[in-house]
């Protein structure tokens, strides 16, 4: 059936209702009668609480895993609770000061970015997720240097700091000045420039004949910016930290669930999807079971939040992964916390 406003539910039911849904968020354990007898505030027979349950299940709030068992939200329950009754408050000072350090440490954006979706992972006992900002940096520097006869190590400097190194195959004739000269170039032409940018200009350069570059220089150029284009264009865009969280105690009892559940992370074209929804609505995000069709079968839930450079234009989407029984009081100010933190981290 579907499921009442809030505002339809007596006081004495949405006491329960509430009970029973931080308990089971709490030991993801359904919640019998016996048990909310005895907690503070409930002055009602374990008769009467059984006749609550049975009412707030015909509203289909909750439900029985077994006919002797206790009773746990539905994901109409949790959308309820989490819209309605959620009281959500800060991270703790230990929480955010274990965030701010993390994301203060000196390194490229990339690290930053692993280390946000391991932190996430590592405080809510979920997964972890970083979308990679669909924005390429703008280059400093690039220096050729060979290796051996056939192999020349490139290494890109970013503006931001950030360093890649790549090794290209080249012919012989194409090392000793050629080298010197096509990384001087490179520099020349990519400093203040995104890789696109750079590769567009040196293009327009070299068809013209007014690159002033001998034939192996050109030769080498050419091939650096298809190799840099090729594995900028393939990089994952999502970064996945901490799936062993998910095998819990808890999850021996739903295996199958939780195997579901990292098919489905391999799939990250198919969760950067996802977040995507999450990136586009500008604000934070629950998504609850089968609510998206990705973790229909698997259950899972899904916090997402977008995160802003300083000049608040939306960069990424990051978040936590995990069973619908998540903490969402506790992690949802904490990926709302990240998400402002990583935001000042990357500029």
């Amino acid at each position: 059936m579907n499921s009442l406003p809030l505002t339809d539910l007596s006081d004495r039911a949405r006491e329960i209702f509430r009970l029973v849904v931080e308990g089971y968020l709490d030991s993801g354990a359904p919640m019998g009668s016996k048990a909310l007898a005895g907690e503070s505030g409930v002055n009602l027979s374990p008769a009467s609480i059984r006749s609550v349950l049975a009412e707030l299940e015909q509203r289909g709030l909750l439900a029985a895993p077994h006919t002797s068992a206790g009773r746990m939200p539905t994901e109409t329950g949790l959308r309820l609770f989490v819209d309605a009754m959620m009281q959500v408050g800060e991270p703790t000072r230990e929480e955010r000061a274990a965030i701010e350090q993390r994301l203060a440490e000196p390194g490229p954006i990339e690290r930053a970015l692993e280390e946000t979706s391991a932190l996430l992972s590592d405080l809510s006992g979920a997964a972890g997720m970083v979308m990679v900002p669909a924005r390429e940096p703008k280059l400093a520097q690039v220096s050729l240097t060979p290796l051996d006869a056939n192999r020349v190590l490139a290494v890109l400097v970013g503006e931001d700091g950030h360093i890649e190194n790549r090794i290209l195959a080249l012919p012989a004739e194409a090392l000793g000045t050629s080298l010197e000269q096509a990384s001087n170039y490179l520099t020349a032409r990519t400093s203040g420039r995104t890789l696109a940018e750079a590769a567009n200009v040196v293009e327009k350069e070299i068809s013209s004949g007014k690159s002033a570059l001998d034939e192996a220089s050109r030769d080498l150029v050419q091939r650096g910016l298809a190799t840099w284009s090729e594995d900028a264009s393939n990089r994952p865009v999502l970064i996945v930290r901490g799936q062993a969280n998910l095998l819990d105690e808890a999850a021996l009892d739903d295996i199958e669930r939780v195997r579901s559940l990292l098919d489905d992370l391999e799939s990250k074209q198919s969760v950067a999807s996802l977040l995507e929804r999450a990136r586009r609505a500008d604000a934070m995000r629950i998504f609850i079971g089968s609510e998206n069709r990705l973790f229909s079968l698997s259950g899972s839930s899904v916090i997402a939040s977008p995160y802003r450079d300083r000049e608040g234009k939306v960069v990424g989407v990051l978040g936590v992964i995990g069973p619908t029984r998540l903490n969402y009081a506790r992690v949802v100010p904490m990926v709302d916390f990240t998400a402002r933190s990583l935001g000042k981290r990357i500029g």
